[in-house]
């Protein structure tokens, strides 16, 4: 089994923001030259997180009001107590996990029908890292 692996940067201008990073897996893919596997992506901190869903405008906007909704900022967060402000972020990367992983046959990425790998931001403004892991023969 083979393994190569990528890290990806984000430094976002706003506090919550998702990113479509699709393109950017798909290039380590093509480059670990690994024809059958696995593509592991996961965010690296705690108030980020990744998924794969539809990459079309008016669902990031119902996710995000989803994600407020279930989790909105407030200052009453335990966690607070400790001098942080970011509770929130916490919550909504438990709701979309840190992590997924996509099937490569063929040497790509085998999604279904729309699917696309996203970069979820929820306290930006810093510098944070995904690592891709593509593991295969």
């Amino acid at each position: 089994m083979k393994f190569h692996t990528e890290y990806l940067t984000f430094n976002t201008r706003a506090k919550r923001e998702y990113v479509n990073i699709t393109a950017r897996v798909e290039a380590a893919v093509a480059k670990s030259r690994i024809q059958d596997g696995m593509a592991l992506v996961s965010a690296m901190h705690i108030t980020a997180g990744v998924w794969v869903n539809d990459a079309e405008d008016g669902l990031l906007r119902d996710i995000d009001a989803w994600l407020e909704k279930l989790a909105p900022f407030h200052q009453d967060y335990e966690h607070h107590h400790t001098g942080e402000s970011n509770g929130d972020a916490h919550l909504k990367s438990l709701l979309v996990h840190h992590e997924v992983i996509v099937p490569i046959t063929g040497g790509k990425l085998d999604f279904g029908p729309w699917q696309q790998i996203y970069y979820a931001e929820f306290d930006g403004r810093r510098p944070k890292r995904v690592i891709i892991k593509v593991m295969g023969e």
